[in-house]
C-alpha cells in the first residue's frame, strides 16, 4: 500500500470526526444519487490528517464505522510544487493532478510574466476553489492526507533555501535533495526571479506550464517513494 493511501473498499469520503461521521450535502448527493450506493455497501472514511476507517453506507443516514481506525504516517520527506497562474480551468487541473500524484504542498504563484493576475478577492475565491478540487481529488485517489494548498504568493517573495529549485530549460537534474520545484509562466522567469535559485530541467522539449507542473510533481513523488532511483 502506498504510504499516502487508504485500503480498498468502496468510495472514500472525508469527514470531520471518524467516531461520529457526518456527510456534507455534496458528498451525500454524490454517494446516493451519482454512485447509487445501496444500504450496507462498503466505503471508507478519512479525516484528511492520516486517520481512516472502514464503514458501511446507510440510506438516509450518516455512514456507520465498522472497523478500527488506522493511522497513516505522513510522507517523508514532504514535497511541494509551486506553479505560476495560467488561464482558464488549467490551474484547477494542475491542483487535481498534483493531489492525485501525492504532492504534499501546492503553492499558487504570481510571477512577473504571468498573463493572469488576481486581486485579493479573486485570489481568495480561487484558493477556496482549489481546496475543493484538492479534496475531491484526494477522495478519488484514496489519500489519507489532504494536501496543503497555500495562499497565492509572489514568486519574488520565495527566498532561496536548501531543496528549493526553479524549473528552467537547461537546468540540472532533479534528485532526492530537491523538496520544492517552482514552475514559472509560459513566458518564463525573469532574471530577477531567478537570482539565487538553483534550476532544474524537466526535459528537452518546451512544456506548457501545466505540463511542467505535473511533470515536476511526478518526478518528486517518484524519487521520494523509490519508484525512480536517484544517482545521488
Amino acid at each position: 500500500m502506498d504510504v499516502l493511501s487508504v485500503g480498498r473498499g468502496g468510495p472514500h469520503v472525508f469527514v470531520a470526526d471518524l467516531s461520529i461521521p457526518t456527510l456534507d450535502d455534496d458528498d451525500r448527493h454524490h454517494l446516493g444519487r451519482v454512485l447509487r450506493l445501496r444500504d450496507a455497501d462498503d466505503m471508507t472514511l478519512g479525516d484528511g490528517a492520516g486517520r481512516w476507517c472502514r464503514a458501511v453506507y446507510r440510506v438516509g443516514k450518516d455512514p456507520e464505522p465498522v472497523g478500527e481506525v488506522v493511522t497513516v504516517a505522513p510522507s517523508d520527506p514532504a514535497v511541494a510544487v509551486g506553479f505560476a497562474l495560467i488561464k482558464g480551468g488549467r490551474p484547477e487541473m494542475v491542483v487535481q493532478k498534483l493531489t492525485e500524484l501525492g504532492v504534499d504542498r501546492i503553492v499558487p504563484l504570481s510571477a512577473d510574466r504571468s498573463v493572469v493576475q488576481w486581486d485579493e478577492a479573486k485570489a481568495s475565491t480561487q484558493v477556496e476553489r482549489f481546496l475543493r478540487v484538492a479534496r475531491e481529488a484526494a477522495m478519488q485517489s484514496r489519500r489519507a492526507w489532504l494536501p496543503t494548498v497555500e495562499e497565492l504568493a509572489p514568486a519574488r517573495d520565495i527566498h532561496p533555501a536548501p531543496g528549493v529549485v526553479l524549473a528552467e530549460p537547461g537546468g540540472g537534474p532533479i534528485d532526492r535533495s530537491v523538496r520544492v520545484v517552482l514552475v514559472g509562466p509560459e513566458g518564463g522567469w525573469t532574471d530577477e526571479e531567478l537570482i539565487g535559485h538553483p534550476t532544474v530541467g524537466l526535459g528537452p522539449t518546451v512544456l506548457r506550464a501545466e505540463t511542467a507542473a505535473i511533470s515536476a510533481g511526478t518526478l518528486l513523488t517518484a524519487l521520494r517513494d523509490g519508484r525512480v532511483l536517484s544517482a545521488r
